[in-house]
């Protein structure tokens, strides 16, 4: 019988160090580093964020671990969790195209936490008697920071990348399924386990395989704890393999795994080669989009074209008949159906998933940024009425997972029609959005808890990251009062 899945990446993740990770992929993980600080400052005054913070607080006794922005003190899982769901507040996050997995926002949290834990470091009050390999290390270093959120988001886009395009339609969210793995590879990596203790630690993490998209039906929030469960999963995870704990080791491929458990219709493709296939060659991780807008991410180019045609024809809702928007299959459910919801959103965490009310929205304010879909803005009366002559067909010849791509044909009330194609969606691999865009969303979302100096030196400070002999020092620059 072959090898393990779950073990050939842990054999994997033990090997790899900082320099053997390509440059673009550094860069890269720096900018979703940054990101996903900037949207935990923005979503922690969200009344999502409000009451995931002092949840949490419950939850925890206080700890050695900080929540970015606020400070209030929490164990490392906890700690975690919320560093990672306050990111989802305004979905918001990165994405991998093809998966649609949040997988930055866990991966960064769960790093960060483990940073102010100490990492592998005995007798740290987050880890108490653990003991690992890092024994003797004074602290997790940079480098060490982006090379495990760097592992952690390549492993929960491969997780992803078996059979993309089958969790949605089945009420099943991607970041809940596939990032609490990358999470485990990641924090193990940062705990110093032993591949045969990693590879028992992704068997853990598997049996807590979640992710039910429920919230969709009645606009409600735990769709954004996902990424928070996802990375307190993944830390638990590892310590409780680090303590001794046992876990399947055909966790991904066996009987009663990842993909027979979730995707019992045995037709469904499963491709495990995508799991290990080209390590460290091939960086799947590579294929994720930063998001430009607060939107499920299949929108996007819908609202790239309709931004456009609104910036250089002047359109206007008063002028519209009606919206026709070609679509993939596979979005269908998530984005363009049930009409009774993508018609009039009841939150705005319904909005976030309608391609209907969004493109109506984008085009009668004419931007969709860190405000979007406030009450004042979901039950305007233009907006509502534009979003029901917005409809959609289903085109076969659009890609499927994998590539965004959009298009909007107008007919205006004098006969005439507009067209605009967006071929790859904005902050995508062959349509990326540029460094001065990225700090421009960040100064957006970070303005309210960091001043203009503060934000520069975070800025300045994660450029240079694998610099720090001591990473945690990014969470402090995050505290206005550290």
């Amino acid at each position: 019988m072959s090898r393990p899945y779950a073990a050939e990446l842990a054999t994997w993740v033990c090997q790899v160090s900082f320099t053997d990770i390509p440059d673009d992929v550094v860069q890269a993980t720096k900018r979703r580093l940054l990101d996903v600080i900037g949207l935990a400052l923005a979503g922690s005054d969200t009344a999502f964020g409000r009451s995931t913070r002092a949840g949490a607080v419950v939850i925890s006794p206080p700890g050695p671990c900080r929540v970015l922005g606020t400070g209030e003190r929490m164990g490392v899982a906890t700690a975690a969790m919320v560093n990672a769901a306050l990111p989802q507040a305004l979905e918001f996050d990165d994405t991998h195209n093809e998966s649609i997995v949040h997988m930055s926002s866990p991966s960064v949290a769960a790093a960060l936490a483990l940073t102010e834990a100490g990492g592998g470091r005995p007798g740290t009050p987050a880890l108490g008697p653990v003991r690992s390999s890092r024994q003797g290390t004074a602290a997790i270093s940079g480098g060490d920071l982006l090379t495990a959120v760097a592992l952690a988001n390549e492993i929960s886009c491969r997780v992803g990348s078996v059979s993309p395009g089958q969790f949605h339609k089945r009420g099943l969210h991607p970041t809940g399924l596939f990032a609490p793995f990358g999470v485990t590879y990641g924090a193990g990596k940062l705990l110093g386990l032993s591949s045969d203790v990693l590879a028992s630690a992704a068997g853990i993490c598997g049996s807590f395989a979640a992710g039910l998209l429920e919230c969709w039906v009645d606009g409600t929030q735990t769709k954004f704890l996902h990424s928070g469960w996802a990375a307190q999963s993944g830390i638990s995870a590892a310590l409780l393999a680090l303590s001794g704990m046992t876990g399947p080791a055909r966790i991904f491929e066996g009987r009663f795994g990842l993909f027979a458990s979730h995707l019992q219709d045995e037709s469904v493709a499963r491709d495990f080669d995508r799991l290990t296939g080209d390590l460290g060659t091939r960086w799947e991780s590579r294929n994720s989009s930063f998001k430009p807008y607060p939107a499920a991410h299949v929108i996007h180019p819908y609202v790239d074209a309709i931004l456009r045609l609104r910036r250089e024809h002047g359109v206007r809702a008063e002028d519209i008949e009606r919206i026709e928007c070609p679509v993939a299959a596979f979005i269908v459910g998530i984005v363009c159906e049930p009409l009774h919801e993508k018609l009039a959103p009841a939150t705005d965490a319904h909005c976030r998933v309608s391609l209907q009310h969004t493109v109506a929205e984008a085009l009668c304010f004419g931007d969709l940024g860190r405000t979007a879909y406030e009450d004042s803005r979901r039950m305007n009366p233009q907006v509502q009425s534009l979003a029901r002559r917005v409809s959609y067909y289903v085109d076969p010849d659009y890609p499927g997972p994998g590539r965004f791509k959009g298009a909007v044909h107008i007919t205006l009330h004098d006969g005439r029609t507009i067209s605009e194609v967006q071929e790859h969606n904005l902050g995508s691999s062959q349509n990326p959005m540029t460094d001065a865009q990225l700090r421009a969303k960040f100064d957006d979302n970070a303005r309210d808890l960091l001043s203009a100096a503060q934000r520069d030196r975070l800025v300045d400070t994660i450029e240079d990251a694998e610099l720090l002999p001591d990473a945690s020092a990014l969470v402090s620059l995050t505290v206005p009062d550290a």
